[in-house]
């Protein structure tokens, strides 16, 4: 079973029965998950002298999917099955590692003139893109490093790729914007907060600036928003959706304390949220860069939200005594994104890894909020 596969099973909220056969602490920090999906872990090691004696914690007749990091054990563990008499019995081609990296390009709507929206969700890591599209034109939003997907995409939609913009410089996954500029002739954009060490060229993304897309009447306007980076800066496109970046989400709140910097900018993660978010049209439709919970996915896959709905509902906009709010997102946060710092000088040029190192430095599920 391909990543793409399974992604159409975790969107369409359909069954599946996964045995993990990782270790057990690679399993309690990052799986698959899904409203329609029950998962076992036994570790590898733990079935070499046979299948027969897990069998009965398995369901007989029903799809079962085995994963492991590659994808080798989980082959050789289901080749048992079907030996033990067992059907319907499939393993995750390339592993974990084909599941992290797997973008599931899904409609968000229509723009003006004929535009629309794509958010392209990274199921097994929890990013979220966009693209924007507009009269054979694209800008990508918080581009992530599987370029190749966007290049793609915008072929098969017969656009060309202009700007790639990042709302911050990413702390949990290494950023493809730069690159992927790189090789279409697009023009990459970055806060120049978040820029004071970065050691290429790029554009300046400012509030009073307005990008458009494909000549037409859509519009991408920045709004500076700090508070997870000093230099965090939302995206209001079409005067319709409210591209947050890491400074909102469904369900929670961005975290502080990625660049070091927690009791700096917890004023001004307080002053987006509780203000100048406050100022927009309550009618605005938030897309954020991470989701943390399979729960927030809808119906389609998407993860979306009306800001008025998300200020009665996330627990991190209903918060009222700012000692109460400094406190919550100081002082208990959930672990840090894995390789954060390396991933933070990956994203300033100032390292080069290897696609293998990028890869293991993704490995895990993102941290960007303060509720895990």
């Amino acid at each position: 079973m391909t990543a793409k596969e399974l992604a159409r099973i975790v969107v369409n909220k359909e069954e599946l029965f996964i045995l993990d056969v990782r270790n057990e602490s690679d399993f309690k920090d990052w799986k698959i998950e899904g409203e329609g999906i029950e998962v076992l872990n036994i570790p590898y090691f733990d079935l070499l002298d046979g299948v027969d004696a897990v069998l009965d914690q398995i369901p007989d007749g029903n799809k079962v999917l085995v994963v492991c990091a590659k994808e080798g054990s989980s082959q050789f563990i289901a080749e048992q099955m079907v030996e033990a008499g067992r059907n319907n019995i499939f393993y995750l081609e390339g592993g974990m590692k084909s599941w992290s990296e797997h973008l599931e390009p899904i409609r968000i709507g229509d723009l003006t003139d004929g535009g629309s929206i794509y958010q392209f969700v990274r199921l097994g890591k929890g990013c979220l893109s966009y693209m924007i599209i507009s009269n054979g034109e694209a800008v990508i939003v918080d581009t992530l490093r599987m370029t190749d997907v966007y290049g793609d995409f915008a072929k098969e939609q017969h656009v060309q790729i202009k700007h790639t913009l990042d709302t911050h410089l990413h702390a949990d996954h290494i950023s493809g914007g730069r690159l992927l500029a790189e090789k279409v002739g697009a023009t990459y954009w970055l806060p120049a907060k978040d820029a004071t060490e970065v050691v290429f060229n790029y554009a300046m993304l400012e509030e009073g600036q307005t990008l458009t897309v494909g000549n037409t009447k859509i519009n991408i306007q920045p709004v500076y928003s700090p508070g997870h980076t000093i230099g965090s800066t939302s995206l209001i496109v079409d005067d319709r959706y409210l591209l947050t970046g890491d400074i909102l989400f469904m369900e929670s709140i961005g975290r502080p304390d990625l660049a070091g910097k927690a009791e700096d900018w917890v004023g001004d993660l307080r002053t987006t949220l509780y203000h100048r978010y406050k100022e927009l049209s309550e009618e605005l439709i938030v897309l954020p860069a991470h989701f943390a919970n399979i729960s927030e996915l809808g119906e389609r896959g998407q993860v979306s939200g009306r800001l008025a709905d998300l200020y009665v509902i996330n627990p991190g906009l209903n918060i009222p005594n700012e000692a109460d709010f400094r406190d919550k997102v100081t002082n208990h946060l959930p672990p840090q994104p894995n390789a954060y710092q390396e991933i933070r000088q990956t994203n300033m040029g100032k390292i080069q890894p290897s696609d293998e190192e990028q890869r293991n430095m993704e490995i895990g599920p993102n941290r960007c909020a303060i509720h895990d």
